[in-house]
């Protein structure tokens, strides 16, 4: 079969479209055969070798890698011990993360079993392959953890809060992958979303239910607005406590990539910031595909790449400004 492997670390120029050895499902796993790869930060974080990691936070591989964890495909064949899953079901899932081991960029893959959902019959395999991570990221922070793992960041297990018409969300990156699947998933549950995203993604976010909308590049939402009760940083990283200052006293911040913060600031002023690391969970995918299928959140597509020119796919990330999911396609 074909696939993407890293041989070396650096830019878009070391993925290379290499053959290699067909996979064999092991216990608990099925073998996929990959129609669509959803890319996502991970992917090129462990492409530059994870160097904006903490050492301590970096999963162990080896070179040469198959990078990707996001898929959407049809079950070639079943381990015997799994059950549930059949030869020809289509599924889509994120494969063993966090890890480096997802190994989605090609043309086929063994997957653990519990990773993996049906696929919604009224979405096709590109728009299912954009949803598990960013999805199930949004779920996992704004719904259900669904996990006792601590996150490497902090000690004590993240707690989402109770979403409903009285709570304001304020949703930083609202046009990215997780982004516009936050908003939606706030919006499902009755909030009132504020969307920060560029001026060029307005009509989009609106379009998914954005109550308000801020164009950054003009306004620094945290001189706009007060009184949030959440805010979803899915950009994160060390600006994040800028937003601190738009929470009400007993508010909540929530980074996706965590940043460093002061307690004795967070303590004055009443907040909590926490957040988790998102991980592979195949039941909630199949409450997010049960969302997709009844229109109540859609996955947008920015872009999509074959497999074989996953580097025009990288540069394509590396551009930002990203609306929704890049996605890989495979033959």
């Amino acid at each position: 079969m074909r696939a993407i492997r890293l041989h070396e670390h650096g830019g878009p120029e070391v993925l290379r479209y290499d053959e290699v050895p067909m996979p064999e499902p092991g216990p608990g796993e099925v073998l996929v055969r990959v129609h669509a790869v959803g890319v996502n930060p991970p992917d090129w974080y462990l492409r530059d070798g994870m160097s904006n990691l903490p050492p301590r936070t970096r999963p162990a591989f080896e070179l040469p890698v198959i990078p990707g964890t996001d898929l959407s495909g049809v079950v070639e064949a079943v381990a015997a011990d799994v059950d549930g899953l059949s030869v020809g079901d289509e599924v889509f899932g994120l494969l063993r993360f966090p890890g480096s081991g997802g190994s989605t960029y090609a043309e086929y893959v063994t997957a653990p079993a519990s990773d993996l959902a049906l696929k919604p019959a009224g979405v096709d395999h590109v728009h299912a392959a954009g949803v598990p991570m960013a999805g199930l990221t949004a779920w996992q922070f704004l719904i259900e953890v669904g996990h006792d793992h601590p996150s490497p960041f902090q000690a004590a297990r993240h707690r989402p809060v109770p979403l409903g018409p009285d709570v304001t969300v304020l949703v930083n990156g609202a046009a990215g992958g997780v982004g516009h699947l936050a908003l939606q998933l706030a919006k499902w549950k009755g909030a009132r979303v504020v969307a920060v995203a560029s001026g060029a993604h307005e009509a989009f976010l609106t379009g998914l239910g954005a109550d308000e909308f801020i164009d950054y590049t003009r306004s620094r939402p945290e001189e706009l607005v007060r009184d949030i009760d959440l805010v979803l940083d899915t950009v994160g990283g060390p600006d994040s406590r800028r937003f601190l200052r738009t929470l009400k006293r007993g508010g909540s911040h929530f980074p996706v990539f965590f940043g460093e913060f002061d307690e004795e600031e967070t303590t004055r002023l009443g907040v909590t910031v926490t957040g988790t690391q998102v991980r592979s969970n195949g039941a909630q995918l199949a409450e997010l595909g049960r969302l997709l299928d009844a229109g109540t959140v859609r996955v947008a597509i920015d872009s999509t790449f074959p497999l074989a020119d996953a580097r025009a796919a990288h540069e394509r990330a590396a551009r930002g400004h990203i609306q929704g999911k890049i996605v890989l396609t495979v033959a």
